[in-house]
This record gives structure tokens, sequence and C-alpha cells, in this order.
């Protein structure tokens, strides 16, 4: 079978990518490198020794999109193609709304054209807003509190009428928590642009050195050291998760969602000690204010993704940690520099 995978020169994609690659599929990818580099894609290659077609195109162009389609025999598609960064989403509204959105119909547009009807949808936990109990469940109420989180729950919802349109459709909303780590070999991980979104690929850049502290945003939260709780999860894990789905959209029909987490919380500073224990080297930190609409703690019922996907996330947080400063020091600069330094 062949998977198109929008966006899978990305993070998750990238990893989603050899994870199909080792199990037996053929994969095309297309990504517009806005976000991404094109190293990513030979890490893969170089990764799973196997080749595929790469296409550097947008899904927001849909004579690309198409002729994609024409020139492959596509079975399914894995959807994570989007602008991401939720503290770039607060100011450039307009533009994740056109991007994300657009580019979501666009796809599904030119997917039902070719009769390709089998979609794993990269959504978000941030689509359940700040929560009142917990764990969340993927009954609780929606309600995304930025631009970001906004579009992965107007997309969901896109694509719940696209099957109440058409019933042959097959739809997995994939709602991942907080996703981190790296590839096991080093070779493989996020790469860092600016200032990290993400806390651990922060707490890494300062233990590089690239960063002098780690700003800690809240301390006051009602957590046992009051700083932010969150669901960490392996990336590897999600990438499994991914081929987990693609197997259930394959079988069924219709659109459901899954939380995909490990269901255990930590906070800010276990994270920062953790990494700590790992690395052998002190990370600087100072305490500010909460950012708006934060969420004191957030942590998953992955559940149903165990019942109906059979999955659960493997990894703990040392491995999570290991694999993250494996990528970290072999690839200070991201996919941008390389230096060969090992990790035991």
């Amino acid at each position: 079978m062949t998977i198109l995978v929008t966006g899978g020169a990305g993070y998750i994609g990238s990893h989603t990518c050899v994870e199909l690659l080792v199990s037996g599929y053929d994969i095309i990818v297309v990504d517009n490198l806005s976000n991404s580099k094109r190293e990513s894609i030979n890490r893969i290659q170089e990764v799973t020794g196997k080749e595929f077609r790469f296409y550097q195109e947008d899904i927001l162009d849909i004579d690309a999109l198409s002729l994609i389609f024409l020139e492959n025999k596509i079975d399914a598609v894995i959807h994570f193609a989007g602008l991401k960064a939720v503290g770039e989403s607060v100011s450039p509204s307009l533009w994740h709304y056109y991007n994300n959105i657009a580019g979501t119909v666009r796809l599904c547009e030119v997917m039902k054209n070719y009769n390709v009807k089998k979609l794993v949808f990269s959504s978000s936990a941030t689509v359940y807003g700040i929560p009142d109990s917990l764990p969340i469940s993927e009954e609780y109420p929606l309600g995304a509190t930025h631009p970001y989180g906004r579009t992965k729950q107007m997309i969901e919802e896109i694509l719940r009428d696209l099957y109440q349109s058409d019933y042959e459709w097959s739809v997995a909303l994939l709602r991942y928590f907080n996703p981190i780590g790296a590839h096991k070999s080093g070779r493989m991980g996020e790469d860092p642009a600016g200032i990290p979104n993400n806390l651990l690929l922060y707490i890494s850049q300062v233990a590089l050195g690239h960063l002098d502290e780690l700003k800690v945003y809240g301390n006051d939260y009602p957590t046992k050291d009051g700083t932010g709780v969150r669901d960490y999860v392996h990336v590897a894990d999600l990438a499994i998760a991914n081929r987990k789905a693609l197997e259930k959209v394959f079988d069924s029909k219709g659109v459901d969602a899954y939380n995909l987490g490990t269901g255990t919380g930590y906070s800010v500073l276990e994270m920062i000690s953790a990494f700590e224990k790992v690395s052998g080297r002190k990370i600087p930190y100072r305490m500010v204010g909460r950012r708006p609409d934060d969420r004191g703690i957030c942590y998953a019922n992955p559940a149903k993704a165990k019942y109906e996907l059979g999955w659960s996330a493997r990894r703990g947080l040392e491995e999570m940690c290991q694999d993250s400063w494996r990528w970290q020091l072999n690839n200070p600069k991201g996919y941008s520099e390389m230096t060969k330094v090992l990790l035991d």
C-alpha cells in the first residue's frame, strides 16, 4: 500500500515515515519545507535504507496536489501539514486559519476527486482548552483557547461534516498531548528554530549553552511544586499510533478521535530534574508569570486508543530525555549542522 504523508519532513511526520517504511508501507512525502528542512528527508532514507518520492509542494496549491495524485496510486493519507507553533498562532491568526483550514479542505477535495477516502489527521489536545476535570477523555467538551487550537478543532468539525456528506470516508483524529523525544539513532529529532515551544527542546538548548536560562511560566498552579503539569509522550510512540490509526481507517468507516498520551503528568520542575539526571548538566531557570490561557494541569485518558487501536505509550520519561539529549548532542543546531558526539 502507498501512503501519502503531508508534512512528512516535520518532527512527528518524519518519525512516522520511518515507522511506515520499516513496517512495509510505500510512502510519498509532500512538504513545502516552510518549517522543516530537506535534510530531514535524507535522514529518513538513511535510517531506513529505503527510497521514496518527495515533492516540495504546498497543499494549498491544488494543481500541484492533483498532479501528485495523478502520478501515483495512493491508498490513504496521513495529514501533518500545517503551521504548528501555539505562540506564533496568537499573532498571525488569519494566516494560521488560511494555511491550516484551507490546506486541509483542498487536500480533501483532491482526495475525493481521486476516490481516496482514508485519512489520519494530526490534531492536538489543545482542542480541549482549559479542562475542568482530569484525566481528559475524548468525550470532554471542546473549547480551544487560541488560533492554533481552534484551527485543529475546526478541521475536526469539517472532517465530521465530510463524513456526513459521504459515508465512504474513514477518518482518525489523533489528539497529541506533548510530543518529545527523538529517534534512537540520534539522527532524527525536533529541529530547533528560534525560541523553542517544546519544553524539552528548550531545556536541551539551555543545556547546550545556546540559551542562557529556561523561563518557567507560573509557580502558583495547584500542583505538587506549583509549576504546570503536562502529559509528555515519545515521538516514536506517536509514530506507532499513526500506523495503528492507519490500520483502523483501512478496516472501518466513520470518524473517531483518539487521545495520544501516557496518562501521566509531569511538572516543569520534574522535567528539569529528569533531564539534569540524564545529561549531567545543570539547567538554570527563572520563574516568571503565567501565560494567558495556559492550562495548569493537563493529561490524557488514553484508554480508547488502547482499546480500539491496540496502542499505548511504551517509552518512559528517562528514555524520552535520553533520546532528546542524544539528538541535541549530535545535532546542536538541528539539521543545519552535524557533529559527531555519542551518548552512552
